[in-house]
């Protein structure tokens, strides 16, 4: 328990800055043991897992190169458990780089990357939208005779869509009807990433999401045994996560997301990104259909849905949609933030009041906002540039009464907004937004451009 205490700090701690200054000192008589001991936060291969895992839990993955720098510093011997820790952090923190430096570390260690090994590789070149780096582990794997399983054809499938390339998805989906294996949810979700993000946009690419949702009922499982699926659990990494799903944020919490709706889910993010209303409803009608038994929507498709139409500017259908969805179940705080957000774009009057009258629901509701949520709505309330700024400075006081303090590029657009407005310098409310904004620019870099 000490140990994880420690862990948590641990960016103040790891040393690898001043490696090189210091490997001869701390080695050397001139220090101490007791020096060396209050200095150092592990000792042995089990105690920099157990530190790295910590990292990973905490989604601190720009500090596990930190971490492998100094456990090689000390002559600690990685073992197998550590690159799979590592790589696990670097596919979750999409730092595709990091990922191959540790494939490679591994390799150099004598340690063959496994099949799971890659699995998460060729799902960090997903994240990355790196397809040319996912074809090249592919035939690593080939050329050092690592057997391809269910999930490797399925991370390969989703890593090629986020680049759109369907050339390449098609030829993946070639050589598992190959291999015997059959399509399943994930794969057709794969192939509807991969349509809505080929360019350029045609009359094909909607007909194509449709025609997907439309075979997907019919879909297969994939072939594998109970223990393929084994290192993913343990890593604490679901399928919707491994798949690069847009889901994968939500897929743990409560009520966010019935995983039997997958390709749903994918089909209405899809229609939200390419701002498709049209698709949308045909969407909407089909699910209706297919689930006359008294399914409904989870709480990520009313969230697509509430986009789409926002992007199209179809605010009324919106609020319909949140109303007719608030009216007999609990909401989240994001269906408030994906309303009010939405309806700011264009900052037109009736979108802004939307947004106003949605934030104060919010709050009376007893919901409110985190950093994550505060920073969204602020850059999008801050991007206003006529009226009184209400809603901006709505959002920026919330956050001050919980003592949250959102993100640069959000305080920085704040800033911005008041200085283009006939603000006294001594104003008391611009006098705080300038000291928080200096504060952070003093721990994450200079400011940028704010005049």
């Amino acid at each position: 328990m000490a140990l994880l205490k420690h862990s948590l700090l641990l960016q103040g701690r790891l040393r690898h800055a001043a490696a090189a200054a210091s490997f001869t000192a701390r080695r050397g008589a001139a220090t101490s043991t007791e020096e060396y001991q209050r200095r150092n936060y592990a000792e042995n291969a089990s105690e920099y897992n157990t530190v790295m895992g910590s990292l990973v839990a905490q989604r601190r993955p720009y500090l596990l190169r930190d971490a492998y720098d100094d456990m090689m510093l000390d002559g600690v011997q990685p073992v197998r458990d550590t690159f799979h820790t590592l790589i696990v952090g670097t596919m979750k923190g999409s730092r595709l780089q990091d990922a191959l430096y540790f494939r490679d570390q591994m390799k150099e260690m004598g340690l063959q990357p496994d099949v799971n090994i890659y699995n998460f590789l060729i799902s960090t070149c997903g994240k990355c939208k790196n397809s040319d780096a996912a074809i090249m582990l592919l035939e690593e794997m080939k050329a050092h005779g690592v057997k391809l399983k269910g999930e490797t054809y399925i991370c390969l499938l989703n890593a090629l869509a986020a680049t759109g390339r369907t050339d390449q998805v098609y030829a993946i989906v070639s050589d598992m009807s190959a291999a015997g294996l059959g399509l399943n949810k994930y794969c057709y979700a794969g192939l509807i990433t991969a349509f809505k993000n080929k360019t350029p946009t045609t009359e094909e690419t909607m007909a194509k999401i449709l025609d997907f949702v439309e075979q997907s009922k019919g879909w297969k499982y994939v072939e594998r045994v109970s223990k393929d699926n084994a290192e993913n659990v343990m890593m604490n990494v679901s399928e919707e996560e491994l798949y690069n799903l847009p889901t994968a944020e939500y897929v743990n919490r409560r009520g966010f997301v019935v995983k039997q709706f997958t390709v749903y889910h994918v089909a209405m993010h899809a229609c939200a990104e390419l701002r498709s209303k049209e698709t949308l409803d045909v969407l909407l009608e089909m699910f209706n259909k297919d689930n006359r038994d008294g399914s409904t929507y989870d709480i990520f498709m009313v969230m697509q849905a509430m986009r789409c139409y926002l992007r199209c500017g179809d605010i009324d259908s919106a609020v319909k949609m949140f109303e007719e969805y608030t009216s007999s179940r609990v909401p989240a705080a994001e269906l408030y933030v994906t309303l009010a957000e939405g309806a700011m774009i264009g900052y037109t009057p009736r979108g802004m009041q939307v947004a106003q009258e949605t934030i104060e629901k919010m709050v009376s509701r007893n919901f409110f906002l985190n950093a994550r949520l505060g920073t969204d709505l602020l850059l999008a309330a801050a991007g206003e540039r006529a009226g009184g700024y209400t809603t901006a400075n709505y959002v920026w006081d919330l956050l001050q009464s919980r003592n949250i303090i959102p993100s640069l590029p959000a305080v920085e657009a704040y800033y911005k907004g008041l200085k283009e407005r006939e603000i006294p310098a001594d104003d008391p409310r611009l006098l705080n937004v300038t000291r928080v904004l200096d504060n952070l620019n003093a721990r994450f870099g200079p400011r940028r451009n704010i005049q």
